[in-house]
């Protein structure tokens, strides 16, 4: 072989890795964005890569994710939102209500997956559940929406209690909504409600205060990023002020809650990752319907309440799906 030939042979040769490389799709990349912090929603975000991996996604491998986290604060979103929009996305999730309404603020282009414990169609994210329509669908996991029934079991943990108290964030999206729909129930059934507002962690200790005063037996946790912090402190004070709490999910009643009832947060927030998966093999979001949680679950401390001294009905613990002893 002359020498001239041997060369082009060996250039060629190298560069065909290179050209091999340059020829394979780039790694897509997906934003998430959430009104809460890592260190709270670790729980969260272990979810949704459960559902991407079952759609065929890894993170580091085959995916690249871009968090951006609020830390509780609703007014860095759309400034978060317009960071992840400008690094050009395959997709956003977003969690959640609030999150979700800045994503779709943010971009008309970009698919979105929401994770929303508020009726999406009443804070405008889609005009229909079945047909989304744009460039917006996800889950709805009912969280505002069950204040009826922890009002039926708060009747039920406390049926002579002079009151029933309720706990909301007045930042919250839905607040007053949730307020209309529980002294409407309360109305129904004759039970006096105590409605105390909290914005920050002193609010949340003033509340259990006058909730104290009011002597109120029972207490709802209306759902929210900052309860869901502070969830520890909630768990202390109602132990302090002997209050029978219900709170919106599982995690409360594992760090010392006495009971929640709410929808199975990870199996939604799995189903958000798994339609994000589906969004990157080339489904549009017009074209997946909004999914609604079917999964919900009665969770029960009975050491915490033997400790506080209260005595849960039978009725209550026959419906539970889990009893924590």
């Amino acid at each position: 072989m002359r020498r001239r030939q041997f060369f082009g042979l060996l250039g060629a040769a190298a560069a065909w890795p290179m050209a091999a490389r340059a020829q394979q799709p780039a790694t897509p990349m997906l934003g998430f964005l959430h009104l809460g912090s890592a260190e709270d929603y670790g729980t969260a975000t272990a979810a949704f890569r459960k559902g991407l991996s079952e759609a065929g996604y890894s993170e580091g491998r085959n995916v690249t994710i871009e968090y951006r986290w609020a830390q509780g604060q609703r007014e860095r979103l759309p400034g978060l939102m317009a960071d992840l929009v400008r690094r050009r996305p395959a997709v956003i999730v977003a969690m959640p209500s609030s999150g979700a309404t800045a994503a779709k603020a943010g971009t008309t282009t970009v698919p979105i997956i929401f994770w929303s414990q508020l009726d999406p169609i009443q804070i405008g994210l889609v005009t229909s559940l079945s047909r989304p329509e744009g460039n917006v669908t996800g889950i709805n996991s009912f969280g505002g929406a069950l204040g009826p029934k922890r009002m039926q079991l708060a009747r039920e943990l406390a049926p002579n209690a002079v009151a029933i108290g309720l706990m909301v964030n007045p930042n919250n999206l839905n607040f007053r909504r949730d307020i209309q729909d529980l002294e409407e129930t309360a109305l129904a059934i004759g039970q006096r409600l105590v409605v105390v507002e909290a914005r920050s962690e002193p609010d949340i200790e003033a509340g259990f205060k006058t909730l104290a005063q009011e002597k109120a037996g029972a207490l709802i946790i209306v759902p929210d990023v900052l309860f869901f912090r502070e969830r520890a402190q909630l768990v202390t004070l109602a132990a302090r002020h002997s209050i029978q709490a219900i709170y919106e999910n599982r995690e409360f009643v594992a760090a010392g809650g006495l009971m929640s009832y709410g929808s199975n947060q990870a199996d939604s927030i799995r189903q958000a990752g798994i339609y994000a998966g589906r969004i990157l093999k080339g489904d549009k979001p017009a074209d997946l319907p909004v999914i609604q949680s079917a999964k919900f679950e009665l969770v029960v401390n009975l050491k915490t309440a033997r400790v506080m001294g209260f005595e849960v009905p039978t009725s209550i613990l026959l419906r539970a799906d889990e009893v924590i002893e």
